[in-house]
């Protein structure tokens, strides 16, 4: 039956960040569906933001379009044209290669519930706000000297 029980994936907050940059998404809690359901196409996530918690760092990616509908609560979506207000029935589109720096920070007091859903090659991208820039094989900063953590999968 393809209908999924979501107790049955883990759900994790790990980050492949180095510090100080892992701190903003201590409370960010994620399923990884795709892995767990047998898709293998595109990439899908049922991420739960606690308040004051962010997604990610603010990035944008070379290859990869992503797509959020946020299912429950409300999320401040933040990005190179200013900050909007999403709540459950909200979505918004990220084409790759477009370098729009994005992310979503819960400004609210209860926990923000969105689907994020990723497609495309994995080719990197770039955080405009911190010496950080992301590549498969991992972190560097902007100059290219590798930071010693590994990208969370």
């Amino acid at each position: 039956m393809p209908k999924i029980d979501l107790s049955l994936i883990q759900e994790t907050n790990r980050t492949g960040y180095p510090p100080p940059y892992n701190q903003a998404v201590a409370g960010r809690w994620y399923r990884r569906l795709a892995p767990a359901t047998g898709l293998t196409a595109f990439g899908i996530s049922y991420v739960r933001l606690e308040p004051g918690a962010w997604s990610s760092q603010r990035h944008w990616h070379k290859g990869e379009d992503e797509f959020v509908a946020i299912l429950s609560g409300q999320v401040t979506l933040i990005d190179d044209e200013g900050e909007h207000l999403l709540a459950a029935g909200d979505c918004a589109a990220f084409p790759m290669g477009e370098e729009n720096g994005h992310h979503l920070v819960n400004r609210g007091e209860q926990d923000c519930i969105f689907l994020a859903m990723s497609g495309g090659a994995d080719a990197g991208g770039a955080y405009p706000d911190i010496d950080m820039l992301f590549t498969p094989s991992g972190y560097t900063r902007k100059d290219g000297t590798p930071y010693p953590t590994s990208r969370a999968k």
